[in-house]
């Protein structure tokens, strides 16, 4: 077991987490909007304090990889490469649709043998970062970017339950009314959430190189015009 500082900065939550021997033992959210940019850093430095305050070594520093805001994306990751320079310890990567599947897997909900589950984040318009993974968090099908109607899974809802859950779930709910659809409700991806999937990547070492380590965007990013009148 290791000491991992873990950061998600992938959607509109700003979440940090300390955990130790397998568990959580700090964690800070805020769930006001993308104020990535003006929280990160004063979160970063409560954990590490606490960590420091309870002489507990920091052993790596695990960050939500992506899809998701591009600019939250590379907040966060700035931030963790920042921190492995600093002290010298390594980078851990976790994909964002993975850390959503883990407070379902771990939850009390009883999951069907069969089910499959898809984490959603959001992107633009009707379009959603998913994917499909089996209980054991094996891909069925790898992240893609999705338009969301009525047949945009229907090969899988045909063969058993499926779970839609995460920030880009609702544009499901309307155009999605399969018998196998089933939807859960207030599943964010948060860095307290990480530590599961981060010490797997440490057993199996899984690190990242720190120079040139970058998020999975998806997509490029796409710089919105502002909009005002001319004079």
């Amino acid at each position: 077991m290791s000491c991992i500082l873990n950061i998600d900065t992938s959607t509109d939550v700003c979440s940090v987490a300390v955990s130790d021997d397998g568990a959580c033992i700090y964690h800070a959210e805020d769930f006001e909007g993308r104020n990535h940019a003006q929280k990160l850093g004063g979160y970063v430095d409560a954990a590490l304090s606490f960590a420091d305050s309870h002489a507990i070594p920091l052993d790596a520093v695990a960050v939500s990889s992506g899809p998701g805001s591009y600019t939250g994306l590379r907040i966060g990751v700035s931030m963790a490469k920042g921190i492995c320079y600093g002290l010298g310890v390594p980078l851990l990567s976790v994909p964002t649709l993975e850390l959503l599947c883990v407070p379902v897997l771990l939850g009390r909900r009883e999951l069907e043998e069969d089910a499959l589950l898809c984490p959603m984040v959001d992107a633009r318009r009707m379009e959603v970062y998913a994917a499909i993974y089996d209980r054991a968090l094996r891909p069925i099908r790898e992240t893609q970017a999705d338009v969301v109607d009525a047949d945009t899974y229907r090969e899988y809802l045909d063969r058993g339950p499926i779970y839609f859950f995460g920030p880009g779930a609702g544009k499901c709910m309307d155009a999605i009314n399969h018998p196998n659809a089933h939807y859960l409700e207030g599943i964010q991806p948060l860095a307290k959430n990480m530590f599961p999937l981060a010490e797997k990547r440490i057993a199996l070492g899984q690190t990242e190189d720190v120079a040139y380590f970058t998020p999975f965007y998806l997509k490029d990013f796409v710089a919105k015009k502002s909009v005002g009148l001319k004079v």
